[in-house]
């Protein structure tokens, strides 16, 4: 996932169990919380349903106090309220006032609004559009009470506390103001009653969090245990194939896991056997040919030693010395490139101060010079490699007078870069210097033409490669590249 602005990469796992996991994880989040989204919607719904259904039943508690006290004579309504505070545990808290209270309101929000509507509502229904009536929501701490503005903890506890208190959530006070006549309004505080107290829209709740955090857990558990179950065959079955790709005698794979990966598994084996059998044979065939080769060759130059006309020996002689070099040239190209060693870790800063160590002067100015070395072990062939990194500096050399070594090593790949000062390689036959027996025209230098091809050879038997370039500056530099084994 890349995003253009930026060119951020988001860090996909390279594994098949970590990319399973991190599948799993955001379906499971994806799914809970859909459900929870939905969940959390329906009982919000459910609870602002019951929240108005018990305002409108308070509202009609207060329509029919409200009826009470305009039925009573002028100078009988505060004797009522005086007992009624007597007798403590009431539901409301009246007063008589001359004018409306004056109180720092709470901010609207869709269950206050809610509430307020369904007040006025069954209040206008019950008195008539006529008084005036004011509803509105008070933090405890900012109600006012009577006309002096006494706040509910200046009170005696008998008078309020038992109506407007519930600690300690302390929720938010209804106060109803309602003109009964000119100079005198009714004052009617109140709480919602349980459980809808709490008059803000409420998030998810926390045992739905861990609930939804507890059942991912639980199952990227299970699904990484079964991945690692399934995919550990895939790894044996990688790793026996890395192997033998180096030529290292590899076991059958064990067959297991699902089906798919038994069938991989059955395939690689029937592969296995096949390129065993192709290598022993073709070992035994060159083994042949050696033999039966070399000897008609000695007899040859035996009898052409016999003959008289030394011009007739001369030309059955450079026959036989092309003869036996096309032969040695083909069983030597077998034996580098088919080199039966065991893999091991190798130290290739060893390796290459071995190969460069005759031509390093003290004085600095020898035919070689090395920059930088391997920050680690390399898994792989020691004799081959050895050879294959010698083939490149000997080509340097033969065909460049000196060789420079740059070396580039991190976690993914060891590169050598190998720069010699020749007349480098024409651009069309970059590729075709790595046949066998192929010389470039002019060059008369010992050799069979076979070292590009055996370090390529080696190269790719390590899962690497070797290629070329011509530098700017002159001069051919090639590359060997061998990448290492990332897990």
């Amino acid at each position: 996932m890349l995003t253009e602005a930026t060119g951020w990469r988001f860090p996909m796992p390279r594994s098949l169990l970590g990319r399973m996991l991190l599948l799993t994880l955001l379906v499971v989040l994806m799914a809970q919380g859909l459900s929870s989204v939905i969940w959390v919607s329906q009982l919000r719904a459910t609870q602002m349903e019951g929240l108005v259904t018990s305002a409108r039943s308070l509202a009609h508690s207060m329509a029919a106090s409200v009826s009470y006290f305009r039925s009573l004579p002028v100078a009988y309504r505060p004797l009522v309220l005086d007992q009624l505070r007597s007798m403590g545990g009431t539901r409301f808290v009246v007063s008589l006032n001359d004018k409306p209270l004056e109180m720092e309101v709470l901010g609207p929000t869709p269950r206050k609004d809610a509430v307020l509507t369904a007040v006025e509502e069954v209040l206008r229904q019950h008195l008539g559009s006529d008084p005036t009536i004011l509803v509105t929501f008070v933090r405890p701490e900012d109600l006012r009470i009577f006309n002096g503005g006494l706040k509910l903890d200046e009170l005696p506890r008998s008078w309020a506390h038992y109506a407007l208190s519930l600690e300690p959530i302390n929720p938010p006070v209804l106060v109803t103001q309602i003109e009964l006549s000119p100079g005198e309004w009714l004052y009617i505080a109140s709480l919602l009653p349980e459980p809808y107290t709490t008059l803000e829209e409420q998030n998810l709740p926390a045992q739905q969090v861990w609930f939804i955090a507890l059942t991912s857990s639980f199952l990227l558990l299970f699904i990484g245990l079964l991945v690692h179950w399934q995919s550990r065959p895939l790894k044996l079955l990688a790793r026996a194939a890395r192997e033998m790709s180096l030529g290292t005698v590899v076991e059958p794979v064990i067959e297991g896991g699902g089906s798919e990966v038994i069938e991989v598994s059955r395939a690689f084996n029937a592969m296995r056997e096949r390129i065993s059998r192709y290598l022993s044979e073709r070992s035994q065939l060159f083994s042949a040919i050696s033999h039966d080769l070399r000897t008609p060759i000695t007899r040859l130059r035996l009898r052409v030693e016999l003959l008289e006309d030394e011009k007739v020996q001369a030309k059955f002689g450079r026959d036989l010395d092309e003869l036996e070099l096309l032969v040695k040239g083909a069983l030597q190209c077998v034996k580098d490139t088919d080199i039966h060693e065991n893999i091991e870790p190798v130290d290739l800063n060893h390796v290459l101060d071995c190969l460069v160590e005759p031509y390093v002067s003290p004085a600095g100015n020898g035919r070689v010079t090395q920059q930088g070395q391997a920050n680690a072990l390399f898994l792989g062939k020691p004799l081959a490699l050895k050879r294959c990194m010698g083939n490149l500096i000997d080509n340097a050399l033969k065909y460049g007078q000196k060789a420079h070594l740059h070396i580039a090593d991190d976690k993914n790949a060891f590169v050598l870069h190998v720069d010699d000062e020749g007349p480098g390689v024409p651009e069309q036959r970059l590729e075709q210097v790595f046949e066998p027996h192929f010389r470039l025209a002019g060059k008369q230098q010992q050799g069979y033409g076979l070292g590009l091809g055996i370090a390529r050879n080696i190269a790719h038997s390590h899962g690497g490669e070797v290629s070329l370039q011509n530098l700017r500056e002159g001069g051919l530099r090639v590359t060997l590249r061998l990448p290492r084994n990332v897990d």
